[in-house]
């Protein structure tokens, strides 16, 4: 997909500005519009309208590519590459699942970045397992975290923290941290040459904007949706029961509602289980149905 009027990034940050200064011009789009420019793109292959959807969520990637600054990689490559993974989305997206395209978009955006980011450092070193890319994307934000930001090697009590919390193991958070280069001081220049600015220069502030929360609260809408058909399923007991055990703050133990029901601990567990079962099951019936769902 090609974009005729997308804006350009000049190197250095006088370019950046004025390319950031420049995607403002674009406005956002209301939910009705949004969805028939995409019907249109998507029915009757509308450049016109798949520019706007683009330019229209310009300011999403750059957002997004702002959280990678500290890979020591040009920020105006790093919003080039999520660029081209928001064509993408767009590309791809079908209005008629009830999603909105930033919901969909950041996905794309995040991945093609991730992509670039893992290019550009050494594979052969780093490695490509799951793990390792996740670890590789979250040691620095978790050592910050943790306020780990010593030079040289990790604690151990910090190390084992950051694996438990990541899910890897111990000696790779040893190893990537290694590879990574540690952490220096937070006023060292980045270079040596003084232009680059200070460490800290590059901290990104983590507060969710306005797209990611309105993209948190509506994946969150969904699975509300999904979970309250799914109860919609069971019988009086069998809700009641997965409620107390499963959805409440304060879950009720077997002994309380075996009193309350007559029943034995073992017959509450094998309801809560059964309940669960279905409830899962109804679960992934409801997205599936909601992922295949036909674009017309």
């Amino acid at each position: 997909m090609a974009i005729k009027s997308l804006p350009t990034i000049a190197g250095g940050s006088a370019g950046l500005s004025r390319y950031l200064q420049e995607i403002r011009r674009f406005p956002m789009l209301e939910p009705g519009e949004e969805f028939m420019l995409a019907k249109r793109w998507q029915e009757h292959g509308d450049k016109v309208a798949a520019e706007k959807l683009v330019t229209s969520h310009l300011r999403l990637v750059a957002r997004i590519a702002m959280g990678y600054r500290g890979y020591g990689l040009p920020i105006g490559e790093v919003i080039s590459e999520g660029n081209v993974g928001l064509m993408q989305a767009v590309k791809k997206f079908e209005p008629d699942k009830g999603f909105r395209l930033a919901t969909y978009a950041m996905w794309w955006i995040r991945a093609s970045i991730q992509e670039y980011i893992l290019r550009s450092w050494s594979l052969v070193k780093m490695g490509t397992t799951a793990a390792q890319k996740k670890l590789f994307f979250n040691l620095r934000r978790t050592k910050s975290q943790m306020q780990a930001l010593e030079e040289g090697d990790l604690k151990p009590d910090h190390v084992s923290a950051i694996a438990k919390k990541l899910g890897v193991g111990e000696q790779d958070v040893i190893s990537m941290n290694r590879r990574l280069g540690g952490d220096a001081s937070l006023n060292a220049p980045v270079r040596a040459d003084q232009e680059s600015g200070e460490w800290q220069d590059w901290l990104v502030d983590d507060t969710p904007d306005q797209e990611e929360r309105f993209v948190e609260t509506e994946e969150l809408g969904h699975r509300r949706n999904y979970l309250k058909s799914a109860l919609s399923d069971l019988s009086d007991r069998e809700r009641r029961i997965f409620e107390a055990r499963r959805l409440a703050e304060d879950p009720a133990t077997l002994e309380d509602l075996s009193a309350e029901f007559g029943v034995s601990r073992e017959r509450i567990r094998q309801i809560e289980v059964r309940a669960f079962e279905k409830v899962q099951k109804a679960v992934q019936r409801a997205a599936k149905a909601t992922e295949s769902s036909p674009a017309l």
